[in-house]
């Protein structure tokens, strides 16, 4: 039977700068491009944003963020025009600052 142990023989022989450069590499394969979005998604997306400000609703957002997308769960708590930010306040009462360009998904969530 042919015991072979993968990467662990290989990084004996290899300078710690290429075991690193392996790394980042690897690292780099999870990384997601930012997707463009269309006028139609767009103008869905203010509707739902503007009903959950006007009525207080929480609200689920997908949002670009350090080369990945990441989920914020809350209620819009401040609108500012000037950064063109949303301030969302989590469940745990963390404050979260998304930039508006940043938004790929905007969905109402059922509580």
């Amino acid at each position: 039977m042919i015991r072979d142990r993968g990467r662990i023989k290989w990084t004996s022989m290899m300078l710690p700068e290429h075991v690193k450069l392996l790394r980042d590499w690897a690292k780099e394969d999870t990384y997601e491009q930012k997707r463009e979005m269309d006028e139609q998604k767009l103008e869905y997306m203010n509707e739902i944003l503007s009903e959950a400000m006007e009525f207080q609703k929480s609200i689920t957002l997908t949002h670009y963020r350090g080369k990945n997308y990441e989920l914020v769960i809350g209620s819009i708590h401040y609108w500012d025009e000037l950064g063109q930010k949303l301030h969302i306040v989590d469940r745990f009462g963390e404050i979260h600052r998304i930039s508006i360009d940043a938004i790929a998904d905007a969905r109402l969530t059922d509580e």
